[in-house]
């Protein structure tokens, strides 16, 4: 069983994925404590392990707040997503039958939610795609790294206003998937590196930013099929 603050950190994580959660957000402490039914101690531990990886701050006598990239820290971030997820798709001398079918699978989830338009889902999915290609191709510790640096570029997408097409982003995906499955995996690293470069040239300047109620942004994702 997932400890509480396990539980409380991934719950962020996934949030700002979605989008759900906007950079520059409180994050109290006591209405976490009621929403997850833990003590503020153990919301504590939490938030300190997201400050840890980057997705928190605290001010003092202010409280816990999610972090604003500058333009430079996202600048960085898609440079360490570039060099891990190109790398990931050099030819590993093994079959990757499985890897392409949850890859299909997951892109059947993206389009499913476009036509839903379900932007909370949509979001999520879409940005959880580069972590299920680390996943599916048996690189865990990567897929860890992966979902840190895309959820930072999420924050970035988030305070910079991103213009990326949420449709030409699952096209793009599956356009990938098809390179991989013919086995060209040259091509494969010049389509995620070129789609990566639009998700970063996307971004404009900093837009308002909503203020919904903490509960509903840090409600679970409900995905259109299966689990991931």
């Amino acid at each position: 069983m997932q400890h509480p603050t396990q539980s409380i950190a991934q719950q962020v994580v996934q949030s700002i994925l979605a989008r759900k959660l906007q950079p520059g957000e409180r994050l109290g402490e006591q209405a976490l404590s009621d929403l997850f039914g833990v003590s503020r101690t153990l919301v504590r531990e939490a938030l300190m392990q997201l400050q840890a990886r980057g997705f928190v701050q605290v001010h003092p006598r202010r409280g816990w707040f999610v972090v604003e990239p500058s333009v430079s820290e996202a600048h960085d971030a898609f440079a360490a997503r570039r060099v891990i997820e190109t790398g990931l798709l050099q030819e590993t001398g093994r079959p990757l039958q499985q890897a392409i079918y949850q890859l299909r699978k997951h892109i059947a989830q993206e389009k499913a939610a476009l036509e839903r338009a379900d932007p909370a889902t949509r979001a999520f999915l879409l940005a959880d795609f580069h972590v299920c290609l680390a996943q599916s191709m048996g690189h865990e510790t990567l897929s860890q790294i992966l979902r840190d640096l895309t959820a930072r570029t999420t924050l970035a997408a988030s305070l910079y206003q991103s213009q990326h097409d949420a449709n030409l982003s699952c096209k793009q995906h599956e356009e990938i998937v098809e390179a991989l499955e013919k086995g060209n995996y040259k091509h494969a690293q010049e389509l995620m590196c070129a789609h990566l470069n639009e998700v970063e040239q996307s971004l404009q300047p900093e837009q308002a930013i909503s203020h919904d109620p903490l509960r509903e942004r840090l409600n679970p994702i409900t995905l259109p099929l299966s689990d991931l």
